[in-house]
């Protein structure tokens, strides 16, 4: 729609293509905005409660009802989280190649809550668990049989896919809300995926809070059951949303864009570049208006697929041998954030100690405060107070004093942003290492490394690490966020918000390696480990000071691939407004000044 079809002010209509559920294009009063976003926020406090509920304290399930050992246990856990990352992908490329994200995440969502259904009855029912045991030593424990197996774990999987089109599109779906054609539309933008992730950890520090109680002295029938009703409750008031939605049209899939760049651009390797960019293909603008698209222009990085878009004899009507310059460029931005994806890998690997080892950490020590006794996974909470605590300072304080400075809406740029949470990751590891190395000598001095026992020192020793991983998460996870989403092609946003849930994915299966690898080679030659089923002789303290080193490189890689990385040109002005919004109010304050010796 152009801007004179939509006059009857071209401000009542939005202007990013966006349309209702019916395909129309959609009024900006009666659509989108905060309005909107309250439906899906809330959604996401209980989809994070129902999450969390189940992965916080799944470790202690695995190894107390089903008697799996720490490395088991813990790889079982990070194998599953690395799925429920990984899946996204599926749901990115579902969601822009046909269905669209509000309906895959509808369908998603009735596949989330059925897995959460069966892993309630899982737990529920006495013929689909082992017979309790009490030993400690969990080897002399009735192991489960291969039903009880199979029903539990394909409940976590079946909830594994259902997350998979959920995840990549419901912050999606929000971020749709706004215009980014509208510069006050886009300031609220900015802000809102610091919001939203203030909003989600409610419901985590719920989970890590009220349910994980629940779970260690009620029950785990109750403790797996409220979060079911949870979710449930949520996609009725996600629904109920459903008319003030504004809706992003499926643009056709984008693996199939990108790899048609990649093949030809190799099909042409032998043709030449022309100097000028003018004679590359390209469509009309008005062609991609009426798609609801945008136009790109070409740029000088990775020329080698500009290939694709020479034209040739034998390229006429062959989208695998002439592609649009837009298309090229859609590829480019793709690939180009590739690298930056990497350098998250490490820090996502970190993340994933938190709900295994760290909670390990927990049930080692004295969990008493006065008659009320601690669930070690309850440690998981200060993460999320830290993690709220730091966003509010960061929005409200930091953003608006470096404004003053920089220039830039956001405060700093999205990567400078990035490399502050990097820098926390080596101060968590750093410090969960020198704690653990206290907690193994406490043990050896009070004679209870062998047996196993209750370290006599209270469980609030790990609550720094707990902290630090908050702030580092803060700076890194937000902005990892919003980085991917940010500098995604327009058609491509449900993938680069993949981008961001695959790290996490890949960070818990890297986590599967080291610890199986780490396990296995240090009890070599008759050595008895860094980690064993008793902690009190296990070396965590080693395994935490390698992951600080493995961190430290990491952010040296860091530096590396963000000193070359070009931010994606904004297909509108309304940064450029708001950025000279901000300069003038700069000189406008500096002109109001009257030096008092005048």
């Amino acid at each position: 729609m152009t801007m004179e079809e939509g006059s009857v002010g071209s401000e009542e209509y939005t202007q990013d293509g966006t349309v209702n559920l019916k395909g129309k294009p959609v009024l900006r009063s009666k659509s989108g905005g905060w309005k909107a976003c309250s439906f899906v926020v809330v959604y996401e406090v209980f989809e994070r409660m129902a999450y969390y509920g189940i992965s916080s304290n799944l470790i202690l399930y695995l190894t107390t009802k089903l008697h799996e050992g720490t490395v088991k246990s813990s790889n079982n856990v990070t194998n599953w989280v690395g799925t429920i990352w990984i899946t996204p992908i599926l749901g990115a490329y579902v969601a822009d190649a046909y269905l669209g994200r509000y309906w895959t995440f509808v369908i998603a969502s009735c596949i989330y809550l059925s897995g959460m259904c069966l892993l309630t009855l899982a737990v529920s029912l006495p013929s689909l668990k082992p017979p309790q045991c009490f030993d400690k030593d969990i080897t002399k424990c009735a192991k489960a049989s291969t039903l009880q197996l199979a029903v539990f774990y394909g409940a976590l999987y079946t909830l594994a896919v259902g997350t998979g089109g959920t995840k990549p599109n419901i912050s999606t779906i929000g971020a749709d809300q706004f215009d980014d054609f509208h510069p006050k539309e886009k300031l609220h933008k900015l802000s809102f995926f610091n919001w939203w992730m203030f909003s989600i950890f409610f419901g985590t520090l719920f989970a890590n809070t009220v349910l994980v109680y629940i779970q260690d002295n009620v029950g785990w029938t109750l403790g797996y059951a409220l979060p079911s009703l949870g979710l449930a409750i949520s996609i009725m008031i996600f629904l109920s949303g459903t008319p003030f939605y504004r809706h992003k049209l499926p643009s056709g899939s984008t693996f199939t864009r990108m790899a048609r760049v990649i093949v030809a651009a190799f099909r042409n390797w032998k043709v030449p570049i022309p100097p000028d960019s003018k004679e590359f293909y390209e469509l009309d603008v008005d062609q991609y208006a009426k798609k609801g698209s945008y136009r790109i222009d070409s740029t000088p990085n990775l020329r080698f697929l500009d290939k694709a878009c020479v034209k040739t004899s034998s390229s006429t009507n062959n989208p695998w041998r002439l592609c649009t310059v837009t298309q090229v460029e859609e590829t480019k931005q793709m690939l180009k954030m590739v690298p930056i994806l990497i350098a998250t890998f490490v820090p996502s690997t970190m993340m994933a100690q938190v709900n295994t080892l760290f909670v390990k950490q927990g049930t080692t020590l004295d969990r008493h405060m006065g008659s009320f006794k601690i669930p070690p996974a309850s440690l998981g909470a200060f993460v999320t107070i830290s993690l709220l605590t730091c966003i509010v300072l960061y929005d409200r304080f930091f953003v608006r004093i470096m404004r003053k400075f920089t220039g830039n809406p956001r405060g700093i740029r999205l990567l400078q942003r990035m490399g502050i949470g990097l820098v926390f990751h080596i101060l968590v590891m750093t410090v969960a290492s020198i704690t653990e190395n206290y907690r193994l000598k406490v043990a050896r001095n009070h004679g209870v490394a062998e047996s196993g026992a209750q370290v006599p020192l209270s469980i609030f020793i790990l609550l720094p690490q707990f902290i630090l991983m908050g702030t580092a998460d803060a700076f890194l996870e937000v902005a990892k966020i919003e980085f991917f989403y940010d500098q995604a092609p327009e058609n491509m946003k449900s993938l680069g918000t993949a981008y961001s849930s695959v790290t996490l994915g890949i960070g818990n299966f890297i986590s599967s390696f080291l610890l199986s690898t780490v396990s296995h080679i240090t009890q070599e030659h008759g050595h008895k480990g860094w980690i064993l089923n008793n902690l009190n002789e296990s070396h965590l303290d080693y395994y935490y000071a390698f992951f600080a080193l493995l961190n430290f490189i990491n952010f040296i890689f860091f530096l590396f691939v963000s000193r070359f990385y070009v931010y994606r040109a904004e297909v509108s002005d309304s940064i450029q407004v708001l950025a000279k919004e901000l300069e003038d109010k700069k000189v406008s304050v500096s002109n109001n000044y009257v030096n008092p010796k005048d």
